[in-house]
């Protein structure tokens, strides 16, 4: 892929002709990730110890500014969905985050030249459900056959267990 249709699809000509003089201003090891209608520079990246792939080694701190994910030590957090991470994503203070990208089915679009990622959309973070993580209320009767709502329950965790006959 060139340079120029890289831009268009993710947008960064919007950045208009001052984009070059941006990427070539970049110090070595520095990075541009470019996320959710942000784009957001990178003074310092680590290497890809495999260099099988141009990888993304990203400081765990600068996280929450590229993706607003945390890492916690259940995984990588965002609100209430923590995805579980390999320790091989994980170097010292460098998170491997391309290889993030991949694990949740997330689309990647580089310019290693450039040193610019482009990350599309989290599939898990997609839909209106998601977003608000609240589902619709619903009545049903209990055992004893006294109506229960599921917003009686609002602000704690819970399962709920359907089945049907047919």
């Amino acid at each position: 892929m060139n340079r120029r249709d890289f831009l268009r699809m993710t947008g960064a000509s919007t950045l208009g002709p001052a984009w070059p003089a941006l990427v070539s201003a970049q110090p070595a090891g520095a990075a541009t990730v470019l996320f959710d209608d942000r784009s957001v520079a990178l003074p310092a990246t680590g290497r890809d110890p495999d260099n099988a792939r141009e990888a993304l080694w990203i400081l765990k701190s600068d996280m929450p500014r590229v993706n607003d994910f945390e890492l916690k030590p259940q995984g990588a957090c965002r609100a209430d969905i923590c995805i579980p991470i390999p320790k091989d994503m994980v170097r010292g203070e460098y998170f491997n985050l391309t290889a993030f990208a991949r694990k949740v089915g997330q689309q990647v679009v580089t310019d290693p030249g450039a040193r610019v990622w482009s990350f599309g959309e989290i599939p898990v973070l997609r839909g209106e459900f998601l977003s608000s993580r609240i589902a619709p209320d619903f009545a049903v009767p209990d055992r004893t056959g006294r109506t229960v709502r599921l917003s009686d329950f609002r602000s704690k965790k819970m399962l709920v267990i359907t089945w049907a006959s047919w």
